[in-house]
């Protein structure tokens, strides 16, 4: 395993489609995650800081491990197969759970838990970024994280995501 920062969620423009990224610093890979617009939401209000004046559901999900006394130790990106992304909560307790890796990711965002990404899911799904163009996307990016709004990963009712690679 090896750790990811998560450099936020971003819209593409040539297929609409939302994607989280995670980008491993030591072997300068992003890894895109294809996710749903509400946990893209969830994710870049988190990041954000933007409270909401009742608990969005990953915010029930931290709210409830603080109230019974059990913390998120880590999210693990631990496959991918089939296109989908796997992922699990690490609890303090010991426990792992299975998420989808979308849901995994806003609620690490939301507990300040680390990351982290299997090195075999990392060389599969990595993207380099080590070219001055691909470093300027990603500060472009960032700027991005900077000024979206979560109203900007709407969708419309009743969609879903499975959390699928581009």
């Amino acid at each position: 395993m090896v750790p990811v920062e998560v450099l936020g969620v971003r819209q593409q423009q040539n297929d609409q489609e939302i994607v989280v990224l995670l980008l491993d610093t030591s072997a300068e890979l992003a890894v895109p995650i294809v996710i749903g617009a509400r946990e893209a939401s969830a994710i870049a209000m988190a990041q954000a800081g933007v409270a909401t004046p009742r608990p969005m559901t990953h915010d029930l999900l931290r709210d409830l491990l603080t109230a019974v006394g059990v913390e998120l130790d880590q999210v693990e990106i631990v496959a991918l197969d089939g296109g989908i992304f796997f992922a699990e909560l690490v609890l303090s307790n010991g426990t792992r759970l299975d998420s989808r890796a979308s849901d995994a990711i806003a609620l690490a965002v939301r507990t300040g838990s680390p990351v982290l990404c299997s090195a075999e899911v990392v060389a599969a799904a990595g993207v380099e970024v080590v070219d001055l163009a691909q470093q300027r996307e990603v500060e472009k990016f960032r700027d991005f994280l900077d000024h979206v709004n979560p109203e900007d990963f709407t969708a419309p009712e009743g969609e879903e995501s499975p959390d699928t690679p581009p």
